[in-house]
């Protein structure tokens, strides 16, 4: 047990790392959450699908970037520290959240408007690739033995916190203004509101210490060791990204897609679906620290197990109940069942991340394998779960997308038993190291 000092300490490190984890998702889910007025302002056209899939793609582009940028930055976190490296990554983020807010619409400045829309969006995508790959090893490196499970979700929860402020947002401005004005200008009331709390983030994290597992390193490797050592260690890599293909999509799904997928699938009020994803967003909060305490206390890859065969099993059943008879009540079930599945798993499968990756590249391979399952899957999502319901004419279908995250994920979860320190004989070296 800490001393009530250190404990506080602790606590202000966990608060003012996460706190740059939340401008990137809100940012993220702002995005999402406004799909359709931001098809309208940017991508016109006179085909209501084709404009909102050109949103859609323009929401994917991001996370197409999260591999360069987990891999150039997670190097420069890997080479110079996480302090630093978590400084840089938010200011590329405070850029591109400023360029998509005030950017004019395509009225305005013809095709200009779509081209610096995407430029915002490859910015934030670019340091969203190390973010979550820099904030969760910062985390796994401070916290308290038999614990990093537990610090690790926080990484995750600062991110539900995003969501449900984004939804909130949505479901007041809902109440106040008329869809007209949303359309003309009250989407971007969100985004300047990201804006204006940037400087507040960046005083949190220049306040950030360097953590001691990093400082003891007596070398630290340069740009082309670290090259060398992501190239030695591509099958721990593939793994990483394979396991974590199941809480990306799921994320996804439950979260950015649910607005969408409420109003223009199951003809739901706006309203109804933004209050689910609040409902969601405080859901995951709850399961994360539990999945990852859970995890602490039984094993990471138990709990891994359970949660990816009923990631295979259920969603298909689920979204069929549900699109049988549309109501807020059984998008609110569903949603929190698939909420369950993301928070536990999630909860678990971040520390176990941390913990098979070499130290020496903690962060570029945590990051580079995060980034491909975002990337390939999780930020394909409203794209792919829009794409499958308009071709497949099956209104439960986004659930098969799911699935096979889910599949994937299990077979991860078997192979990587050999890298894992809990049933390896190679130490964790992430304790070693300090």
């Amino acid at each position: 047990m800490l001393p009530p000092e250190q404990r506080k300490e602790k606590i202000k490190d966990v608060l003012r790392v996460a706190s740059g984890n939340f401008l990137e998702q809100y940012d993220f889910f702002v995005f999402a959450y406004y799909a359709r007025y931001i098809a309208s302002t940017f991508f016109p056209s006179s085909d209501p699908f084709a404009s909102l899939m050109a949103t859609f793609a323009t929401f994917a582009a991001g996370f197409l970037m999260r591999p360069l940028g987990a891999f150039f930055l997670g190097a420069f976190i890997d080479k110079h520290g996480r302090r630093i490296g978590l400084i840089v990554t938010l200011g590329i983020m405070a850029i591109g959240t400023v360029t998509i807010a005030l950017t004019p619409g395509y009225a305005t400045i013809g095709v200009a408007a779509p081209l610096l829309v995407v430029i915002g969006r490859l910015l934030q995508g670019f340091s969203a690739g190390v973010e979550l790959g820099g904030v969760s090893i910062y985390l796994a490196e401070i916290a308290t033995p038999g614990n990093k499970g537990f610090y690790c979700s926080w990484q995750s929860a600062s991110q539900q916190v995003a969501v449900i402020l984004a939804s909130l947002l949505g479901f007041i401005l809902s109440l106040i203004f008329p869809p007209e004005t949303m359309l003309a200008w009250g989407w971007r009331i969100p985004f300047i509101l990201g804006c204006m709390i940037i400087p507040l983030i960046m005083f949190f994290r220049t306040s950030l210490k360097e953590t001691e597992a990093f400082a003891s390193q007596a070398h630290h490797p340069t740009g082309p060791e670290i090259a060398r050592m992501v190239r030695d260690n591509w099958y721990i890599i593939l793994l990483g990204a394979m396991l974590s293909t199941l809480t990306t999509t799921c994320f996804y799904l439950c979260t950015a897609y649910t607005p969408t997928y409420g109003k223009e699938v199951l003809h739901l009020a706006e309203r109804d679906a933004l209050l689910v994803t609040i409902c969601v967003g405080a859901s995951n909060f709850i399961w994360l620290p539990i999945g990852g305490a859970l995890s602490d206390r039984i094993g990471r890859r138990p709990v891994l197990l359970v949660l990816s065969i009923l990631g295979i099993l259920t969603p298909y059943l689920a979204l069929t109940w549900l699109v049988g008879a549309p109501s807020f009540s059984r998008l609110l079930i569903v949603e929190l069942f698939l909420s369950f599945i993301f928070g536990v798993y999630n909860g678990a499968m971040i520390p176990l991340l941390t913990e098979i990756m070499p130290f020496k590249v903690r962060t570029s391979g945590f990051s580079i394998a995060f980034a491909l399952a975002t990337a390939i899957f999780g930020g394909m999502t409203p794209a792919v779960a829009t794409a499958l319901v308009q071709y497949t004419n099956d209104k439960a279908s986004p659930a098969l997308w799911l699935s096979l995250a889910a599949i994937l994920a299990l077979v991860a979860i078997i192979l990587v038993r050999r890298f894992d320190p809990a049933y390896s004989k190679q130490p964790d070296d992430l304790a070693y190291a300090r």
